[in-house]
């Protein structure tokens, strides 16, 4: 029986190509020249968005500062119409409360008016304790921080 051999591997004619060992330098996409030129335009196109940013902000602050400038008297106006309110059934409830104590006048101390230099038309500016006299304490607690920003 005869054997055939299998061709034997051999290098390709010519060998082989020499064995890369030495450093292969990059391609130099952006030297020092493009590289400034690149921070300066970014420099620039930031700038130019940022001072059209800040003219849309104003505008913005702007529309805002008026709006609530607008709507600040009607604001005010709600407030003093709920303190009168609150005053009111305050009055009623020392009304209520003191009408079985002979000679007692509401709004007065033993019928002595509290405030002597006051015509009778005038307004006194209230005070934390008076506006919530007739409040149950935790509503009073409630409300407490709730005052500062009326």
């Amino acid at each position: 029986m005869s054997t055939v051999t299998p061709p034997q591997d051999l290098p390709p004619p010519g060998g082989f190509g020499k064995v890369q060992y030495e450093k292969v330098p990059h391609k130099v996409v952006f030297n020092g020249n493009r590289l400034s030129v690149a921070i300066i335009a970014s420099y620039v196109v930031g700038s130019v968005a940022y001072y059209f940013s800040c003219q849309r902000m104003k505008k913005i602050y702007l529309e805002k500062r008026s709006g609530r400038i607008a709507v600040q008297p009607f604001l005010l106006a709600e407030r003093d119409r709920q303190v009168l309110k609150q005053m009111r059934k305050n009055r009623d409830a020392e009304e209520n409360l003191m009408k079985d104590v002979p000679g007692w006048e509401v709004g007065t101390l033993y019928g002595t008016p509290v405030y002597n230099t006051v015509g009778e038309n005038e307004w006194i500016g209230y005070d934390y304790d008076s506006y919530y006299a007739h409040t149950s304490p935790a509503d009073r607690l409630e409300y407490q921080d709730a005052f500062l920003y009326l």
